[in-house]
């Protein structure tokens, strides 16, 4: 029976393959997730890793590439990975979590087939249920550019993608325990930088060479600020869009941002500190490692450098500098600046509201007051199915209601190839950061105070960032543009771990009535069925 599933599935994997691109190539992995004892704050824990590694083995693509992943789970529950950036174009099927996959099971394995269609940049993969990121099984995604698109800088010496994030020292049980209860978080124990705590890194580099770094803030509580010890860095690319190529001393990343950044080495050859510190926090954490000079006459010198603690301001203003390179080539020749998104009429307002409401006796976190619960079966599979009673297309408004918070699995219906403008709103006191699967949006605004129709009137409509994260301060507001180019069931979620956990997500029904392959891809022979989909067949080959 298994030789006869994956020979199945290898022949629709090539049939898929040739029906979208003949031309792309494809990759193959194959990963046994697994338990291991690991030590990252000198603490012997329980870690989630993929073929032995924490973290796990990084993907090296070029835009269009696909990408099939066999995935085992090996672990005593259920699993499953998913993509932070990668849009799935057409394809939400594989986008990894509960909402459109069943978990794999233990003992058993699934194939993701992902295209990295018209993308290009920096990003990286997770585990989404429960608490498993707080255990690991996170790793790096790059996706060059093919090699006749140009891009914006002089290729760089090297390459290193450096994966930063809050961490506890409890299982990831023992936290998954604490929020069922109620409660939040403990403070994390500290920082890690590739899975290691500090010193535990070095990057050799020479003298006189470029560097790109490639940063993304794994975590799953807090912001942090990123900074190298006499180097300057220049920003080049956010989350797959080249950006203006501004110069920072240090970056504030948001939880499940992405940034790259290039770094001229030219200094004294000596030892430099390179340095993560949380941002928001009381205490600070920090963590550093070690850029080596290959000519290094010694060690580092001087405590490492200090960078911004809780200025809501200075990462405001930062975070408003971050801006499109309209003239260069994204995944395509043609320049980024020649979609005008800001002379496109928006179609459609959707304000969404963070809050933090006690439901049952229990704390708890929503959008427009819905706190989400998961359905028994994934919502992607009940759509197809025509299962009723799983979830209802507007469970959840386009705006405040101002109401109590209340539990429901919700949904909010939206029409294929509209135009939305997203604001976030955030009453509380402490940072948000928002992300949206299978889309990426423009930036438009962030300011602090209440949003209003005025606020249009200071909207960046020429060159503002397109990515697929957004933070929003305390007490303010951030607004997008969006189109809805992709259909499938797409999460919106908190990328505070915590607060996604405990409802702070909702997911999106970009709905086309034409049922053709041009607009999505069906469902794949080899889906997991499982809930009320459970005994259904996919579709014959």
């Amino acid at each position: 029976m298994r030789s006869l599933w994956w020979s199945l599935l290898v022949v629709q994997i090539l049939f898929l393959l040739g029906f979208s691109n003949g031309e792309s190539p494809y990759r193959w992995y194959n990963w046994n997730i697994t338990y291991g004892d690991i030590y990252p704050l000198g603490v012997k824990q329980q870690g989630i890793l993929i073929n032995g590694q924490f973290p796990g083995p990084p993907i090296d693509s070029v835009t269009n590439d696909n990408l099939i992943i066999n995935v085992f789970n090996s672990l005593d529950e259920p699993f499953l990975l998913s993509w932070n950036g990668i849009q799935q174009r057409r394809n939400s099927w594989q986008d990894g979590v509960y909402g459109t996959n069943c978990p794999i099971p233990p003992g058993q394995n699934f194939t993701y087939v992902l295209q990295v269609k018209d993308q290009i940049g920096s990003f990286f993969y997770f585990p989404s249920l429960a608490m498993h990121k707080a255990a690991g099984g996170y790793g790096g995604i790059i996706i060059r550019s093919r090699p006749l698109i140009p891009i914006p800088f002089p290729p760089p010496t090297g390459d290193y993608t450096i994966l930063v994030g809050d961490w506890f020292k409890q299982n990831h049980t023992d936290l998954k325990a604490i929020l069922d209860g109620g409660n939040d978080l403990p403070f994390p124990d500290g920082l890690l930088v590739n899975g290691r705590g500090s010193n535990g890194l070095t990057f050799t580099v020479d003298q006189g060479r470029t560097y790109r770094f490639r940063i993304s803030n794994v975590g799953l509580t807090t912001a942090i600020n990123f900074r190298i010890q006499g180097h300057k860095m220049v920003l080049v690319e956010a989350e797959g869009t080249h950006t203006l190529q501004n110069t920072y001393e240090s970056l504030d990343i948001h939880l499940g941002q992405s940034y790259s950044v290039l770094v001229t080495m030219d200094q004294p050859g000596q030892d430099y500190y390179i340095v993560a510190s949380t941002r928001f926090t009381s205490p600070v954490l920090t963590a550093t490692s070690i850029l080596h000079y290959s000519n290094s006459a010694g060690g580092v010198s001087g405590p490492p450098p200090g960078g911004p603690t809780i200025e809501i301001d200075w990462s405001l203003n930062q975070a408003r500098s971050v801006r499109q390179n309209l003239t260069a080539s994204g995944p395509r020749p043609n320049p980024q600046g020649s979609y005008h998104y800001g002379l496109v009429n928006t179609t459609r307002t959707i304000r969404l509201v963070n809050s933090a409401p006690v439901i049952n006796g229990k704390k708890r976190y929503a959008v427009n007051s819905v706190s989400f619960i998961p359905s028994d079966t994934p919502l992607k599979l009940a759509d197809y199915f025509k299962i009723p009673g799983v979830f209802n297309l507007g469970s959840i408004q386009d705006y405040p209601t101002g109401g109590g918070g209340y539990l429901q699995t919700s949904v909010m219906a939206a029409d294929f190839r509209a135009y939305v403008e997203i604001v976030f709103e955030n009453p509380e006191d402490t940072v948000q950061s928002w992300h949206i699967d299978g889309h990426i949006f423009f930036v438009v605004g962030m300011d602090g105070g209440q949003w209003s129709a005025a606020s249009r009137l200071n909207y960046n409509l020429r060159d503002g960032i397109s990515r697929c994260t957004i933070q929003v301060y305390p007490r303010s507001w951030t607004a997008l543009y969006m189109p809805l180019d992709n259909v499938g069931m797409w999460n919106i979620r908190s990328e505070n771990w915590a607060r996604q956990y405990l409802g702070q997500q909702f997911y999106l029904r970009v709905y086309s009535p034409v049922n053709s392959w041009r607009d999505e891809y069906p469902i794949p022979i080899g889906a997991l069925l499982c809930g009320r989909a459970s005994g259904r067949k996919t579709r014959p080959l």
